[in-house]
């Protein structure tokens, strides 16, 4: 199982970034997907979620901000980030689930300038 994270960068404050994560080794479509973030000292938290029925949720920093789409046909979950800040700079990870099994994938870093 592989969930390959791209699109990170550096990115001045009130720009945009679009992450991608293409998912290999599972049936894509029956997991749900997630993208969490970690801070240099801080815990990962959770950005926003993906249910493979498509019913999204996001954590409140990233609302009005941030959407998370899913592609099943490219194996893919993305995150749109706008109006970007410079508490937003960290590791952006992706992560599957099911009843019965999770996958991290390895991180991105998003660098946020002020």
């Amino acid at each position: 199982v592989q969930l390959q994270a791209s699109g990170g960068g550096l990115v001045q404050a009130g720009g945009s970034l679009r992450l991608s994560c293409a998912a290999s080794g599972i049936i894509f479509s029956t997991y749900n997907m997630a993208w969490y973030r970690q801070a240099p000292g801080k815990q990962r938290e959770l950005v926003a979620r993906i249910t493979r029925g498509s019913a999204t949720n996001y954590a409140d920093f990233a609302k009005g901000r941030f959407t998370i789409s899913r592609d099943n046909a490219k194996n893919t979950v993305y995150l749109q980030m706008n109006s970007l800040k410079p508490e937003d700079t960290a590791v952006y990870y992706c992560y599957a689930w099911r009843r019965g099994s999770d996958y991290w994938g390895q991180g991105t870093q998003v660098t946020v300038s002020s």
